[in-house]
């Protein structure tokens, strides 16, 4: 079981803060109250300028991968909703009962799509629910397609349908997308070798406070990187907004649908 992200956070912070510590004590123990010429902070304030260019680039780069995922996922539920609503409008186009076999069953799947983004316990029963629903659609489009109006839209109602199985497998994949464990690795280990060389460095007070204020900021953003890396359990999370739209558009009576169809005549 993955840890939280309160937990991970509270780890870093007590890594960095124990890192910290021990570069101060290797200080103490190397060199005591020894004053060091001006050369030789200039020469060390280099090297620690370096290390913490080098954790910067380290941080964007990583903090890019994961929001370039996140805003992936965003994009993928604007055009998963646009696809369920494309389908429920050409579904009325069919008629009885296709029409309100592939109505109910894509109002099911929408109601499923967003439980399944927003659920933290367990979501197999949700998943298995999702494939069954998508084969019971697909299924449906096939009876459709025997009916004169069917085949008189096959191409368009076969398109946006499949177009709606597409993005499942898509919205599927961008969520197990996760930013490669050995570049965690590596920056975890930037972030030690930092802290331990910033206690190992700075000896004032008030520089200390400094390093506290750079150690809980590193934290924070360590923090983020991770939550928006867990896109099924962390608290960053993309916004169901435009389902929740589409499950608007899916609640309209179906008779708004006919209001202009035209009535044939009687004989």
């Amino acid at each position: 079981m993955q840890a939280n992200i309160l937990a991970i956070t509270v780890g870093t912070l007590l890594a960095l803060l124990a890192a910290f510590a021990l570069g101060s004590w290797v200080h103490s123990r190397s060199f005591g109250a020894e004053k060091t010429t001006s050369l030789e902070q200039s020469q060390v304030g280099l090297v620690v300028s370096g290390i913490l260019v080098v954790l910067g680039l380290l941080l964007g780069f990583t903090f890019s991968l994961a929001l370039d995922r996140f805003e992936q996922r965003r994009m993928l539920v604007i055009t998963e909703a646009n696809a369920i609503s494309t389908s429920y409008l050409r579904a009325q186009l069919l008629d009885e009962p296709d029409r309100t076999r592939l109505s109910n069953l894509l109002i099911a799947y929408t109601d499923n799509r967003v439980n399944l983004a927003t659920a933290a316990s367990d979501k197999r029963p949700l998943l298995e629910q999702n494939d069954r629903l998508l084969t019971q659609i697909w299924a449906g489009v096939a009876a459709a397609l025997d009916t004169p109006k069917g085949r008189a839209i096959s191409t368009p109602l076969t398109l946006t349908f499949n177009e709606l199985i597409d993005l499942d497998t898509e919205r599927k994949v961008a969520r197990t997308a996760n930013i490669p464990g050995l570049v965690f690795a590596t920056l975890y280990v930037f972030l030690v070798v930092t802290a331990v060389v910033v206690g190992f460095v700075l000896s004032g007070k008030r520089q200390r406070y400094l390093a506290l204020v750079m150690i809980l900021l590193l934290t924070l953003g360590i923090s983020t990187i991770v939550d928006l890396n867990r896109p099924t359990s962390g608290w960053i999370r993309e916004s169901q907004e435009p389902m929740l739209m589409t499950k608007k558009l899916l609640s309209q009576p179906r008779s708004d649908f006919d209001q202009f169809k035209r009535v044939a005549p009687s004989k």
